[in-house]
């Protein structure tokens, strides 16, 4: 029994249709909590407060369920290790943390305010079951691969935030000694100006405070493209493998390859009019030792030898 409740709890498990139903049920309660949370914080809707609060009793319910099934199949889940440490180990991890802190703020709800801004956990939920799924596997793929240009993004970031952060407060400081105080003054500045928020809160007075804004709001626009420009340049790499990498190891062998003659029905033909036309997946088109990505507007030209799976025969 433990062992089955321990698959049907398992995010994720596609070839599990009972695990499929609890990830959605978990879903379903996760937005219900959340948007309990959210309206009750209209003061319009007290009369329906008595509800939010029974429905948002059932689902924190469910998360306590929840969370000790998971606790006691811990030792399945970690086999290696005894079903104490087991537990512990999981009660420490990350998901175990965020199980945990969704369920207390329903009970913290009157005392202090870090408890009620614990709500806003439950939202990573939403995050974890996601994170099993191909969708959103791309963020984390995008994420993990760009991790080094995205770090050094950000400390050229940093390293311009305190340099326009000393140099606007050495600039401004004797012109408005009550607007830029110190230091941490300069940097909420050169965090609204480099970032392109521009609250407008603060700002110069003087001429050379004036013309570092300038160059500040120029760089900004740069920095903050550069990341930017890095996770886009990522996405566009991870759709392109994800289009081009469909096949299956039960395809394997029904791939083959052929030549494209003078003779063949597929001369000058793209590879969109060709799958259509012959029901064939072309998987990588080779041109004069070259591999060429089949994308549907590549058009098939002579001695091109191509990459199918196909039942059929094409001549």
């Amino acid at each position: 029994m433990k062992k089955r409740i321990f698959d049907i709890i398992q995010i994720g498990n596609k070839g599990e249709l009972a695990s499929r139903l609890f990830d959605y049920l978990i879903v379903c309660a996760i937005f219900i909590n959340i948007l309990v949370a959210f309206l009750d914080t209209f003061e319009q809707l007290s009369m329906c407060f008595t509800l939010f609060t029974c429905l948002e009793a059932v689902t924190i319910i469910l998360f306590i369920i929840e969370y000790i099934l998971r606790v006691w199949t811990a030792d399945l889940l970690y086999p290696d290790k005894s079903p104490g440490r087991a537990r512990l180990k999981f009660m420490f991890s990350f998901d175990g943390i965020v199980d945990l802190l969704t369920i207390l703020p329903f009970f913290f709800l009157s005392g202090f305010i870090v408890f009620r801004m614990l709500r806003v956990v439950r939202i990573m939920r939403l995050f974890r079951i996601n994170a099993q799924y191909d969708s959103f596997n791309v963020i984390t793929t995008v994420l993990i691969e760009k991790k080094n240009q995205i770090v050094s993004s950000v400390f050229i970031i940093i390293i311009l935030m305190l340099a326009s952060s000393l140099g606007m407060y050495s600039a401004e400081h004797e012109a408005q000694p009550d607007v830029f105080a110190n230091a941490f003054s300069g940097i909420w500045w050169s965090v609204s100006t480099l970032l392109t928020v521009g609250y407008g809160d603060i700002y110069p007075i003087t001429v050379v405070g004036k013309i570092m804004a300038i160059l500040s709001a120029f760089l900004g626009v740069g920095v903050v493209a550069v990341p930017t420009g890095i996770i886009s340049a990522g996405f566009v790499e991870q759709y392109t493998k994800k289009q081009n990498s469909e096949v299956r190891f039960r395809d394997l062998t029904k791939v083959g390859e052929f030549m494209i003659d003078e003779n063949s029905d597929l001369l000058g033909l793209t590879v969109e009019e060709a799958e259509d036309k012959y029901e064939v997946k072309i998987f990588v088109v080779i041109r004069e030792e070259m591999a060429v990505v089949a994308s549907g507007n590549v058009r098939l030209q002579l001695n091109d030898i191509l990459i199918v799976h196909t039942d059929k025969l094409v001549k």
